[in-house]
């Protein structure tokens, strides 16, 4: 699993907006689909909020081939 470490700039970040800032959904529409297909873990539980906001501290898994730590 590849692991990345993004730096928040602010307290927080939309969920939909890391998916594209770290390159791993092309699009919004491509980050909402991903979110929809129930691929993402936030801390342990699947996230279904496109516009969950994630703060510093938050683990953040997508399938098994990605995992951002975000401070």
């Amino acid at each position: 699993m590849q692991e990345i470490e993004f730096k928040i700039n602010g307290d927080y970040i939309e969920l939909l907006a890391l998916l594209k800032a770290t390159g791993i959904a092309e699009t919004g529409g491509h980050a909402k689909f991903i979110v929809e297909d129930e691929a993402i873990i936030r801390n342990g539980e699947i996230e279904l909020r496109k516009r969950a906001k994630l703060i510093p501290g938050d683990i953040i898994e997508v399938g098994d081939e990605v995992k951002i730590v975000l401070s």
